[in-house]
């Protein structure tokens, strides 16, 4: 038996996608930067060193003496002197007021009278050790500083930002379609 029958067919739509990427660009410009250093304001004060240097004894070592230093051993060498002499010539004239006492004064003074004393010889620095005398007071130094600040100044530039949205569309690769078939149908 021949049934009647109506067959259906249908395909679903096919749909495609078309996708174009978002661009995004970023830059960032560098900061624009302005570094100043002021100089420290420094005082120096310097008290200079003293050197003191003394060879009086030094120069009076080898025979170098000041004018006034010669006046004044000459003057108490011959005040010496004649102390000596005052004593020398009273204890001869007590000598010779007792010259009943024996003995010969008159050629021992005479002896003593024309000979000094021996002559004495020794070695020895010239100029004796330690004879220069040095004193040195060093310098001084004072030094003051005041530092400044840096002066900086800095200018932030905005970063450069470029985007371009993506997109996306849609195609149809295959639409859909419903097909009616009639089959085994009598009129």
């Amino acid at each position: 038996m021949n049934v009647p029958q109506i067959r259906l067919e249908s395909s679903f739509i096919k749909m495609g996608l078309k996708i174009e990427k978002p661009v995004q660009e970023i830059e960032q410009p560098p900061a624009i930067q302005s570094i100043q250093q002021p100089k420290a304001i420094l005082e120096m004060k310097t008290v200079p060193g003293k050197l003191t240097i003394d060879q009086t004894k030094a120069r009076e070592d080898v025979d170098l003496k000041s004018v006034g230093r010669r006046i004044e051993e000459f003057a108490q060498n011959g005040y010496q002197d004649w102390l000596k002499g005052l004593e020398r010539r009273s204890a001869q004239g007590t000598e010779l007021m007792k010259i009943e006492n024996g003995g010969n004064p008159i050629a021992y003074q005479a002896k003593e009278n024309s000979e000094g004393p021996p002559k004495q010889f020794n070695i020895g620095w010239v100029p004796s050790h330690n004879s220069v005398r040095i004193q040195y007071e060093p310098a001084k130094v004072n030094i003051q500083a005041q530092p400044q600040k840096p002066k900086i100044d800095v200018e932030i530039r905005k970063p450069v930002h470029n985007y371009t949205p993506g997109k996306v569309s849609t195609e149809i690769i295959e639409k859909n379609s419903l097909s009616v078939d009639f089959i085994n149908l009598t009129i």
